[in-house]
């Protein structure tokens, strides 16, 4: 039975499409959880079984963070140390993406990237091509910092915030939407649980990658 969800001002078409990267577009949870054991060990949090990993999926950013004891003046660190080692990687899209955001951008969605992780790690992921066609790429955000980013992202664009989205998978991004004014598109094969991320009221859902464009493009 498909999920339901309560919109919050559901339409067709945005001027503006914005993606969070690790989740959204890259899979790129099998990396993390092979280089967490280490990172844990490099700045002594608590490493989890791959049990307590899944039940994480329903938990805020900061309830994630109580799970491993990790103290929230370490997250900056954390984050930069996982930004350089994802340098070396080339993370998989979900099937299906490269096609999605290249047919937003040939129906003329303006499109952009907001991220934690680096530019350069998010550009390699995508490709030249496909990278190519993104305008704008606010990367290396703080665990809260993606609002300011969103915000940096419409003021170049010159977009209204009314006429952008932004499409996350987790609570903090659905935040980070709100913040800026911005409608919400959840996906549901991301490190938050869907059911979760509905408590939000997302403008759009989606339920596969395709879904991305069919419900994206303008009309």
């Amino acid at each position: 039975m498909p999920h339901e969800h309560i919109p919050t001002d559901a339409r067709s078409g945005y001027r503006l499409a914005v993606f969070d990267f690790d989740g959204t577009l890259a899979d790129s949870l099998p990396w993390m959880l092979s280089v967490l054991d280490d990172v844990a060990d490099r700045f002594g949090f608590t490493k989890l079984s791959h049990e307590e990993l899944h039940s994480l999926r329903g938990l805020d950013s900061l309830a994630i963070l109580k799970r491993f004891e990790l103290p929230l003046w370490k997250v900056p660190r954390v984050a930069a140390h996982m930004r350089a080692l994802a340098k070396s990687e080339r993370m998989p899209l979900f099937d299906g993406v490269e096609l999605a955001l290249r047919e937003l951008h040939a129906r003329g969605v303006k499109l952009a990237v907001v991220s934690s992780n680096g530019a350069e790690t998010i550009r390699r992921a995508l490709g030249e091509e496909v990278s190519s066609s993104i305008g704008w790429y606010e990367c290396g955000a703080s665990m809260f910092g993606k609002a300011a980013k969103l915000k940096k992202v419409l003021a170049k664009s010159a977009c209204a915030a009314r006429d952008a989205i932004y499409v996350g998978d987790e609570l903090r991004d659905a935040d980070a939407a709100a913040s800026a004014g911005m409608p919400f598109g959840a996906v549901s094969w991301g490190y938050n649980d869907l059911d979760v991320l509905l408590a939000k009221r997302p403008a759009e859902v989606f339920a596969s990658v395709g879904e991305i464009a069919t419900k994206l493009t303008p009309r």
